[in-house]
């Protein structure tokens, strides 16, 4: 089972960026990204609508394979 923190991982780095061009995409700071990264704090609705896009993926493959808490 994965967490949402590590797709979100494996997938910014499928695509070859830094967590810090991954922040300038996102509007948020470098920070907010690696507490994403590491489950700290889980990202608001609007900002998961922007990792689709910023990632050109759906929903289902962002969360595919996450553990229930």
């Amino acid at each position: 089972m994965k967490t949402f923190g590590e797709n979100l991982r494996y997938f910014r780095e499928l695509t070859k960026i830094t967590q810090k061009e991954f922040a300038e995409k996102m509007r948020t700071t470098q920070q907010r990204v690696s507490e994403w990264e590491r489950d700290k704090v889980e990202p608001s609705l609007y900002n998961i609508l922007k990792i689709l896009k910023v990632f050109d993926i759906t929903f289902e493959e962002l969360t595919e394979g996450l553990e229930d808490k």
